[in-house]
């Protein structure tokens, strides 16, 4: 342990102490600190989805702090996670939720038991529904997915907001206009056409009408708002938002001002090192890794962690760590800055892998 720890040590000077994005949310902390619980608002939001959908990125830029882990692979977010941003009086707690799946995707990708229950569980206690729509594929645009709907149906009296997220992949407003009435039941209009530099899309702008796609189960009459929006850039996200600290209910909070996170530091940074492992590595081959902490203390403001990744065979081990251990060395710098985002503090970081193989052959 005191080996592990020394290199750790090693390794912080090379890192940057701060992060200057988390300057704003530490003065925003400081202020919400003083609020008293007579002038406190706060309002749940459950995040819902088709897998990649970009719920956990919408998330993170929103509040500008990494909390839920992202990848380019599905099923990153594999259980129900609580981001939680305080400004001001006002507290908005978001529940990013697994992506809706099937029974076939959980047995593919070993996901847990509990995969498809869990934005079930986040919806009962939301006071609004958030869809997260990826609007970039042309095949699945035109439609709200079945358990989308479903839910929707299921509490129809639960406010809920349409996100059209990576709007940046349409090019043509018609094209645009039409995916907004079509997801809607012609329901909303645009509000840009009328009013330049607005992303929102509000009910108020024309009454409503009779759906039209009853009988097919792809869209959803009861939007209150929709918002167009490109998580990855941060494009629209001040409009949501906005929207989102205006609707906020008087009571008190359920977590302080300091919180940032259900989740304890530990499962945070095994959470940041399976998302990338998810980034680096091909196929399926993420899927059948066992990742552990081996170490987590916090001395003078710096962060030291170890973790150790558990491979299947020595072939996936030698595939992690690449020639010369470059590959596991890039792995290490990604999880090193995303940690630096969550936490906004000097991270020392490393990583050790080991295969079944090795360890089977040790014990003999």
């Amino acid at each position: 342990m005191k080996l592990l720890r020394n290199n750790l040590l090693n390794v912080t000077k090379f890192l940057p102490v701060q992060n200057p994005c988390r300057l704003v949310s530490k003065n925003c902390n400081a202020q919400a600190k003083n609020v008293e619980a007579a002038s406190q608002k706060s309002l749940k939001v459950a995040i819902i989805g088709l897998p990649n959908a970009g719920k956990s990125t919408f998330i993170n830029h929103l509040i500008n702090r990494r909390i839920c882990p992202t990848s380019c692979k599905v099923h990153t977010t594999r259980k129900a996670n609580k981001a939680i941003y305080t400004t001001e009086q006002t507290q908005l707690v978001f529940c990013d939720t697994p992506g809706l799946v099937t029974e076939n995707e959980i047995k593919k990708f070993k996901l847990e038991s509990s995969f498809k229950s869990a934005y079930r569980q986040a919806v009962q206690h939301a006071d609004l529904i958030a869809v997260i729509h990826d609007v970039s594929n042309a095949w699945t645009r035109k439609e709200l997915p079945f358990a989308v709907v479903d839910i929707l149906k299921t509490y129809p009296r639960l406010p809920s907001i349409l996100i059209m997220n990576k709007i940046d992949a349409l090019k043509s407003k018609r094209v645009t206009l039409e995916l907004i009435r079509t997801l809607t039941n012609d329901t909303l209009l645009n509000e840009r056409t009328n009013k330049k530099r607005n992303n929102a899309i509000t009910k108020e702008s024309i009454p409503l009408k009779k759906p039209v796609n009853d009988d097919r189960e792809v869209s959803w009459s009861n939007f209150s708002r929709v918002f167009l929006v490109s998580a990855i850039i941060g494009s629209g996200l001040n409009d949501v938002h906005n929207y989102l600290i205006a609707s906020a209910k008087p009571r008190r909070w359920e977590y302080t001002a300091e919180n940032f996170s259900d989740e304890t530091p530990e499962n945070l940074i095994v959470d940041s090192v399976k998302a990338r492992l998810l980034d680096y590595l091909p196929q399926e081959i993420p899927y059948n890794l066992e990742t552990f902490l081996e170490y987590y203390s916090v001395e003078n403001g710096t962060i030291y962690a170890s973790v150790e990744v558990l491979c299947p065979t020595q072939r996936i081990e030698r595939l992690i760590c690449g020639e010369s251990n470059g590959r596991l060395r890039q792995i290490t710098e990604r999880v090193t800055s995303d940690l630096i985002e969550t936490f906004g503090k000097a991270i020392s970081f490393t990583i050790a892998t080991r295969s079944k193989e090795t360890q089977k052959k040790i014990s003999q």
